[in-house]
């Protein structure tokens, strides 16, 4: 895989696309999923009008569906078995490799900036469970009160957990508080490239598990020579497989970023049976998106043009003045 490392000295058009999570997601949590969606595009590409990079746009994509409890990142969270939030996050530039990730942190409402900040201020790539809260405080990043984080839907989640015992990404119909991992993938008029990820990971998990969204390559990877990733899904599964990192290689071999992440996809879940979804731009600013599990819903803005979907076959486009 090459990497020059260097900051492209080019005019793209900007690009911010972002996803709210791959599973069974029920209908009544269809409309929540897409205005969350495109309240996210809006905050993202904002940045990206503005002349911001595409590190500035992925941050703030993902802190606005961290704040939305349609999405299982920050506030409204799936629980563990101690009915606590405990999330990752990760984030990846594409000009030098740089990566940040946090894992089992809690009590902190953006874990995506968090991530940031251990990129930036610390010579570490990944930092865990109270060593990132400790990293927290010292940085001066508010905590909040224990148990601020937790949703309604998300208690009514771990108690159908407990009934049922079929832990997962998505809270079920029974349980109107579906939720799902989100993410963010940017390129800006610099040609430089981002990708940033965050969950509250799987309901009623074990106390202390980390998930592919803290595992660079697995859950995020930006590379400005190919491409920006990041993945969704059953997160054992991403990890196993490396997914962020294989849809890049498949690119790297010449394929275009829709069938490269389609492709991967498709090969991950006929070897590890569990489904998983992922949102993909090339070095060019092509955007591809896929998904083998029921619903993802995924949104982008390029240009004067809005894409967002969340079924099979789902292309909508709407022009913006």
């Amino acid at each position: 895989m090459t990497s020059t490392g260097a900051i492209r000295c080019v005019r793209m058009e900007p690009v911010i696309l972002v996803h709210g999570g791959a599973g069974d997601i029920p209908d009544s949590r269809v409309r929540p999923k897409i205005d969350g969606n495109r309240n996210a595009v809006q905050a993202g590409y904002a940045v990206l009008q503005n002349g911001g990079s595409a590190l500035d746009a992925v941050e703030a994509a993902v802190k606005r569906m961290e704040d939305d409890e349609a999405f299982n990142a920050g506030f409204g969270s799936v629980l563990n078995l101690d009915g606590e939030v405990e999330m990752d996050a990760s984030v990846m530039v594409g000009s030098d490799l740089s990566a940040g990730a946090v894992t089992v942190v809690k009590d902190v409402s953006h874990p995506i900036s968090l991530a940031r900040m251990v990129m930036e201020r610390t010579p570490h790539l990944l930092l865990a469970g109270a060593g990132a809260n400790k990293f927290a405080r010292d940085q001066g990043v508010p905590v909040l009160p224990k148990g601020a984080l937790v949703s309604e839907y998300a208690k009514k989640a771990l108690e159908e957990f407990k009934v049922r015992g079929c832990a997962s990404t998505e809270i079920g119909e029974k349980n109107p508080g579906d939720v799902g991992t989100v993410g963010a993938v940017a390129i800006d008029a610099r040609g430089n490239l981002a990708a940033a990820t965050s969950t509250g990971g799987i309901n009623g998990k074990m106390v202390g598990r980390c998930s592919d969204t803290s595992l660079i390559g697995s859950g995020t990877y930006a590379d400005n020579d190919i491409g920006a990733v990041s993945t969704t899904g059953h997160g054992e599964s991403i990890a196993k497989f490396c997914l962020a990192h294989a849809i890049i290689k498949e690119m790297e071999h010449g394929k275009s970023a829709d069938k490269a992440t389609n492709e991967a996809l498709a090969k991950m879940t006929e070897k590890l049976k569990n489904t998983a979804g992922a949102i993909t731009l090339s070095r060019n600013g092509e955007v591809g998106v896929g998904f083998t599990s029921q619903r993802m819903s995924w949104a982008y803005r390029k240009g004067g043009e809005y894409h967002y979907g969340i079924n099979k076959g789902d292309h909508n486009v709407e022009k913006i003045n």
